[in-house]
C-alpha cells in the first residue's frame, strides 16, 4: 500500500544513498546483514564481528510534513514488535568529509560561519551528495577542488559514520587525501561559502585544539579523531 504521500509502504528513497554506494570503495567492508543483533538467554552475543546490519521494519504510513532547500522531514508509522512506532526524522541526502594533509603534515581548513549555532566553525572540506549518481569518491573530490582549490593523488576512506541516527538519515563518509597540489577552479562560491577561506594548521595541533574542546565540528572532530587511532595503530 501507498504511503501518504504515494511511496510505496516499505520502499527505501532513490534520493538516499544506499549502503552499496558508501561500500563500493571501503576494502574491508564488512558484508551486510553480518552484524550482531539481540542477545541471547544468557545475556551474550552471538559470535562474530561486531558490526551494525541492516535492519528494515515495514512503513506503515509516511508524509512528508516539511520539505526545505536542503532536506526534508518525514514522518513515518513503522512496525516493530508486537506494535507500532511513529518517528520524525529528518531525510538526507548524505555528505562527504576530506581530511586533506600536505606533505608537512598540515591539515586544509576552512572557517565557515554556521548559522544554526550562531558560530563561525574551523571545518574539513565537506559537501552534500547532491549530484544523481555521482558517487561519494567523486563527490570528495568536487568539494575538495570547490572548497579548497585542491586536489589530491592519493585517496584513502578513513572513517564512515550517521550523524545523528536518532533524528536524521544522514550518513558521512570521511576520506584521508594526501599527495595535494593547487587546482585552479571557475566554481562560483555562495552564501557562507563566499568568505570561508582556507588556512593549514599542523595535525598535532589540530588534534590538541580537539581534545581541548575548541574545536566543535563534528566532521572535523571524528576525522581527526580517526586519523590519531589510524597513527597509534601503525
Amino acid at each position: 500500500m501507498p504511503t501518504a504521500d504515494g511511496t510505496p509502504a516499505g520502499a527505501p528513497d532513490a534520493t538516499v544513498p544506499g549502503p552499496d554506494e558508501f561500500e563500493a570503495d571501503r576494502p574491508d567492508a564488512t558484508p551486510a546483514g553480518s552484524g550482531v543483533h539481540g542477545f541471547g538467554a544468557a545475556g551474550s552475543a552471538p559470535a562474530g564481528p561486531l558490526a551494525d546490519a541492516p535492519e528494515p521494519h515495514r512503513v506503515l504510513a509516511g508524509e512528508t510534513v516539511f520539505r526545505g532547500t536542503v532536506w526534508e522531514v518525514r514522518r513515518e508509522r513503522v512496525a516493530y514488535g508486537d506494535g507500532t512506532l511513529t518517528r520524525e526524522f529528518v531525510r538526507h541526502p548524505g555528505a562527504v568529509g576530506v581530511l586533506a594533509l600536505d606533505d608537512r603534515d598540515r591539515v586544509a581548513l576552512v572557517h565557515q560561519y554556521r548559522h544554526p549555532v550562531r558560530a563561525r566553525l574551523w571545518e574539513l572540506p565537506a559537501g552534500l551528495l547532491d549530484v544523481p549518481g555521482e558517487a561519494p569518491l567523486e563527490a570528495a573530490r568536487r568539494e575538495l577542488a570547490e572548497e579548497a582549490e585542491l586536489e589530491a593523488e592519493d585517496w584513502e576512506p578513513l572513517i564512515d559514520l550517521f550523524t545523528t541516527p536518532g533524528g536524521s538519515d544522514e550518513r558521512l563518509r570521511l576520506y584521508r587525501a594526501t599527495g595535494l597540489r593547487h587546482r585552479v577552479t571557475d566554481f562560483e562560491r555562495t552564501g557562507e561559502e563566499r568568505d570561508m577561506g582556507l588556512v593549514w594548521r599542523p595535525f598535532a595541533a589540530v588534534r590538541d585544539a580537539v581534545l581541548a574542546h575548541r574545536l566543535h565540528n563534528p566532521t572535523l572532530v571524528v576525522g581527526v579523531l580517526a586519523e590519531t587511532a589510524r597513527r597509534a595503530r601503525s
